[in-house]
């Protein structure tokens, strides 16, 4: 299909996105509460509590295996390193790249389509993450939240991806499953659409709706080619898919 003059890069959430990494993480969270003496929690409550970064997800596992967080802040600091150290050594076990990811990547990328990830997820996980999934080659950057003030909903790093891309940030759409994801293009003013599958659609109505869903992400390009439920949601490029 011939590619129409609007939008010129897409950038795509990490976890439940691209990857469903709900297996590995689950792993590492019982493996940090099995050594810290504390009850294991099972998948369901683990992707409930995921989203907002490793911080977050390490204390609300705690807290609620616990019953509540814990006291002192050293607990929580040796917490957070003994995940660190577990969850590194462990990320691309059971995870999967989604059904579809791949080859829609590649026909973007042949399409001349600057593709860039954007993530709540550390450097320290998500690079290495996207290497053993084999998708850092299809992208052209990645920006983690290595800095909490960069952590969606914040617009920052959608910005900055942006600015990095040469692209306006209405010529770049961002793919992601959560409202907070919603919520970081709103702030940034660029396009946003949801895949239905992911982690974070739960808490969708806290936060403003996007400009259109996807069932799968190979739904990705007929999106595209149709304009989504905007007319101006088409991609700009020099080649053809």
């Amino acid at each position: 299909m011939q590619l129409t003059e609007v939008l010129r890069a897409i950038a795509f959430d990490l976890d439940g996105t691209l990857i469903d990494t709900m297996p590995d993480l689950t792993r590492a969270v019982n493996l940090t509460l099995s050594m810290l003496g504390a009850r294991e929690l099972p998948e369901a409550r683990v992707r409930a509590l995921v989203g907002d970064g490793v911080e977050q997800l390490v204390l609300r596992a705690v807290s609620e295996s616990l019953g509540g967080p814990p006291r002192h802040s050293a607990h929580r600091v040796a917490a957070l390193d003994l995940f660190r150290r577990v969850y590194r050594n462990g990320l691309y076990r059971q995870s999967r790249v989604y059904a579809g990811v791949t080859q829609t990547l590649r026909s973007l990328s042949s399409a001349g389509i600057s593709l860039c990830c954007i993530t709540n997820k550390d450097s320290a996980f998500a690079l290495p993450l996207l290497e053993q999934a084999g998708l850092s080659r299809l992208l052209t950057l990645t920006l983690c939240a290595d800095r909490p003030q960069d952590r969606k909903p914040s617009p920052n790093m959608l910005l900055a991806a942006c600015s990095r891309l040469g692209v306006l940030p209405g010529k770049m759409l961002y793919v992601g499953d959560s409202g907070v994801d919603v919520a970081a293009a709103r702030a940034a003013h660029c396009p946003v659409v949801l895949v239905t599958y992911g982690y974070g659609r739960d808490r969708l109505a806290e936060h403003p709706q996007p400009d259109g869903s996807l069932d799968g992400f190979g739904d990705l390009l007929a999106y595209l080619e149709q304009g989504g439920q905007r007319p101006d949601l088409k991609l700009c490029s020099t080649g053809a898919l």
